[in-house]
C-alpha cells in the first residue's frame, strides 16, 4: 500500500502540472525555458499557422540578431544588435499588444569582433527573473538591467575573450550567481558573477591540452578548434547540483557553488560544441559539435574522473564517469535534443528527425522533414515542434512513432528559439517577433 503521505505529494504534484497546463506558461525566463530544456506544460498551443492566421500581433525588430526571447510576466526581452556590431541593444515588448516599451542601447563598441555571416553580434539568450534582465554579448559586454526602470544595475566589459566568429554562449542563474561560459580562440574558462554585483565570484579555466600545438608553438587554425558556442546547465546528480557544462573538444561537470572540476569527458575529433546538454535518468545527453560529432549519453562521475570517449576502452562499464552509449549519424551541431519521457528526440542542422530509446539509444525512428536548422525543438504535451532557417514549423507527435500533425511557416525564416506566454507560441524570425494563438486575429506593428 502506498502511504498516504505519498499519495498526498503525488497528488499535489499532478494538481500543481494540472493547474500549469491550464494557465499556461507565465514565465520563460531562459535559454529553452524554464526548466533549460525547451519543454512546456502549457496545454492548446497553436497547431496550425501563417501570416494571416492565428497570429495576434507581429513586431518588426531593427538590427540583425539571433537570440531568443524571454518573458517575465506579461514583458518579453529580446537583444539585437547593428549589422557592423557597433551597437548593442535590449528591447522590451508588451506581450499582449506587442508593441515595443523600451528599446535602448547598452553598448557602443568601437572595435568590433569578426562575426560569421551565419551567426550574429547579438546570438546568447538573455536570463531574467523578477526585478532584472542580465544581458550578454560575449565579451563585447555584459549587463544587469533593472526591469521597471531600464536603469543599468552593472556591467562587465574586462572580460577577455576572442569568440572568432562571434559570441553564441548565453548565460544561466543559480541561487545567487550567473554563470556564463567564455569559450574562445585565445581563451577558455567559465565565470560566475555575483547577480547583486557583477563582481567574480569564481572562475575556471578549461583543463583540456587540446594538443593542437604547430611546429611554431602556436595554436593551429588560429585556435579555431578551441572555441565554443555551448550554454551552461545546473541538474542535481548523484544528490547535488552540478553544472554542465561544455567547450571545445570536452564536456565537464563542476560544482557550481565552487567553480570546482568534478568530471571530463573528452572528445577530440569534434569543435565548436553549440547546443545544451539534456539530462534524465541519471545520463547526460551531448552533441558533442562540429566535424565527426557524436552524440553521447553520459553517466556523471563525482571524483575527478577523466575519459576519451574515443579511447578504445571507452565504452567499458565502470564505475563513476562512464559512457553509456553513442550515435554517430545525423547529429545536431546547433540545435539541443529535447527528452520526453523515455525518449530522445532532436533534429539534426539538415533537417533529419530522430527519436531514440534515452536508456539504450536504440533508434525508433529517423524522418526527413527537410530545411536547415539552427532553433532547438519546441515540446509540449503530447508534441514536437520544429523551426527551420527557412521559416518551416513542423509539428509532430511526440511518441515512439512517426507522425507529423502540422507544416506551418513565416517569412524570413528562424534562427531564435521559440518561447511560450500563457497559450501562445512567442516566435522570432530574423525580423520580427510574433505571438501566435489560437483564434488571434493579427495586429501589425510597422
Amino acid at each position: 500500500m502506498i502511504p498516504f503521505a505519498l499519495r498526498t505529494l503525488a497528488l499535489s504534484c499532478l494538481l500543481a502540472g494540472s493547474a500549469l497546463a491550464a494557465a499556461g506558461e507565465k514565465h520563460w525566463t531562459q535559454f529553452r525555458g524554464n526548466r533549460g530544456d525547451g519543454s512546456t506544460l502549457a496545454n492548446g498551443l497553436p497547431l496550425h499557422w501563417s501570416d494571416t492566421r492565428n497570429i495576434a500581433w507581429k513586431t518588426p525588430v531593427h538590427g540583425r540578431a539571433w537570440s531568443s526571447p524571454v518573458i517575465y510576466d506579461q514583458t518579453i526581452w529580446i537583444t539585437t544588435a547593428s549589422e557592423d556590431g557597433r551597437a548593442l541593444s535590449l528591447l522590451s515588448v508588451n506581450g499582449k499588444t506587442g508593441a515595443i516599451v523600451s528599446d535602448r542601447k547598452l553598448f557602443d563598441v568601437v572595435q568590433p569582433q569578426f562575426a560569421h555571416k551565419f551567426n550574429t553580434y547579438a546570438s546568447p539568450t538573455p536570463v531574467v527573473e523578477k526585478g532584472f534582465v542580465y544581458v550578454s554579448f560575449g565579451s563585447p559586454g555584459i549587463a544587469c538591467v533593472d526591469t521597471k526602470s531600464g536603469r543599468v544595475v552593472w556591467e562587465r566589459r574586462d572580460f577577455i575573450c576572442n569568440h572568432f566568429r562571434g559570441a553564441g554562449s548565453s548565460p544561466i542563474l543559480h541561487g545567487n550567481l550567473l554563470i556564463h561560459h567564455f569559450d574562445g580562440s585565445d581563451h577558455q574558462f567559465v565565470a560566475a558573477l555575483d547577480k547583486r554585483t557583477g563582481k567574480t565570484v569564481w572562475e575556471s579555466r578549461r583543463s583540456i591540452d587540446f594538443k593542437d600545438l604547430g611546429p611554431d608553438g602556436k595554436p593551429e587554425a588560429e585556435g579555431d578548434w578551441r572555441k565554443a558556442y555551448s550554454t551552461p546547465h545546473i541538474e542535481m546528480l548523484n544528490g547535488k547540483a552540478q553544472l554542465i557544462s561544455q567547450g571545445a573538444k570536452a564536456a565537464y561537470g563542476y560544482d557550481p557553488k565552487t567553480g570546482r572540476e568534478l568530471w571530463r569527458i573528452e572528445e577530440r575529433t569534434s569543435h565548436s560544441a553549440s547546443s545544451r546538454p539534456a539530462v534524465g535518468h541519471g545520463l547526460i545527453f551531448i552533441p558533442s559539435g562540429w566535424s565527426t560529432g557524436q552524440l553521447l549519453a553520459v553517466r556523471p562521475g563525482a571524483k575527478g574522473e577523466v575519459l576519451d570517449v574515443n579511447a578504445a576502452d571507452a565504452e567499458q562499464p565502470r564505475e563513476g564517469l562512464n559512457l553509456v552509449w553513442r550515435i554517430k549519424r545525423n547529429v545536431p551541431r546547433k540545435p539541443s535534443v529535447t527528452l520526453d519521457g523515455d525518449f530522445l528526440y532532436w533534429i539534426d542542422d539538415g533537417g533529419i528527425a530522430v527519436c531514440v530509446d534515452a536508456k539504450s539509444g536504440q533508434e525508433r525512428w529517423r524522418e526527413r522533414i527537410g530545411g536547415n536548422y539552427s532553433a532547438s525543438p519546441l515540446l509540449a504535451p503530447g508534441r514536437l515542434y520544429f523551426f527551420s532557417e527557412e521559416g518551416k514549423a513542423t509539428v509532430i507527435a511526440a511518441q515512439p512513432r512517426f507522425e507529423k500533425l502540422a507544416e506551418n511557416s513565416l517569412p524570413d525564416g528562424f534562427m531564435a528559439s521559440p518561447a511560450v506566454l500563457g497559450h501562445a507560441l512567442i516566435l522570432r524570425t530574423k525580423t520580427a517577433l510574433y505571438r501566435i494563438e489560437e483564434g488571434a486575429r493579427l495586429v501589425s506593428r510597422r
